[in-house]
């Protein structure tokens, strides 16, 4: 007789069928033990053991869920204020620079009304400084103003409290400016108290410390001293007289025993220019030379 041979074939359940069937067994035993006034059975310890955790699983888990519900929505609900408050506080910087900019422009414009004032003598117009050499200096310049505004060359520029330079070139619209401080720059000047002549010229080297040299200071008394006033004199080919350089920083006798030199700290502040005056006349036209 042929023999028969049988073959058994493993049963292999995924985990995920298995809780699938717990799960089922599960509120099957919560319906049982909610449906019938059995207590002592059998059946009730098995649901107690089952369904019990089971429950509390689901509550744990319920209330996990709505914590972090409620978290995610506290969070949401800061992260709209943080964003609420970074717009505010971006609003006020704004706010805070252009305060501090009208400040500035402010103050600007006051030292050119100062200006104006002091040199009423002469006709004015105000312009602003567009374009300037690399540098720390503003040893060259151009400005916004030029032949169509009556510009000309040699025309005596001023900001801050004093000079500033003269005028290079013009343009239709804008103006090159040479200031005291560039290397080729040279003015006569004298001391307001003394009416002692010097030679003030440019030296950038030096505006790293803030300061302008001069020489040729003839000053046989020796009274000139840290603090005097320094102006255009009379006798410049091109300045006219009496606009303010700045103050004595320092002085020295020559080797010649005959002049002396030093330092003078000019009265603009030629790190830092916006806004500039120009005097509309030649001191050609003006003193007929």
């Amino acid at each position: 007789m042929p023999r028969v041979r049988i073959t058994h074939k493993r049963i292999e359940l995924s985990s995920r069928y298995v809780l699938l069937i717990l799960t089922l067994v599960c509120v099957l035993l919560m319906v049982v033990s909610y449906t019938t006034d059995i207590i002592q059975t059998p059946l009730s310890y098995v649901s107690g053991y089952l369904v019990v955790p089971f429950q509390k699983g689901i509550k744990t888990l319920g209330s996990t869920v709505a914590t972090r519900a409620d978290d995610l929505k506290e969070l949401r609900k800061v992260m709209e204020q943080n964003n609420k408050l970074q717009a505010e506080l971006d609003e006020l910087k704004i706010e805070n620079y252009n305060l501090v900019q009208d400040k500035y422009e402010l103050n600007e414009l006051r030292d050119l009304y100062e200006l104006d004032r002091k040199y009423s003598g002469y006709e004015k117009i105000g312009a602003r400084v567009i374009a300037g050499d690399a540098g720390n200096w503003f040893s060259n310049f151009v400005i916004d103003k030029g032949e169509v505004d009556g510009i000309e060359k040699d025309m005596n520029v001023m900001s801050g409290s004093g000079l500033v330079g003269i005028v290079t070139e013009v343009g239709p619209n804008w103006a090159g400016v040479r200031s005291i401080i560039d290397d080729a720059s040279n003015v006569s000047a004298q001391v307001l108290s003394t009416s002692d002549h010097l030679m003030v010229t440019g030296d950038l080297l030096l505006m790293e410390q803030g300061q302008i040299r001069f020489s040729q200071l003839v000053d046989e008394e020796g009274t000139v001293a840290n603090g005097d006033v320094v102006v255009t004199s009379d006798i410049s080919d091109k300045y006219l007289p009496g606009i303010n350089i700045g103050y004595i920083s320092s002085v020295e006798t020559d080797n010649n025993n005959l002049t002396r030199s030093g330092t003078i700290t000019p009265g603009v502040d030629f790190a830092h220019l916006d806004v500039v005056l120009i005097i509309k006349e030649l001191k050609s036209d003006k003193f007929g030379e």
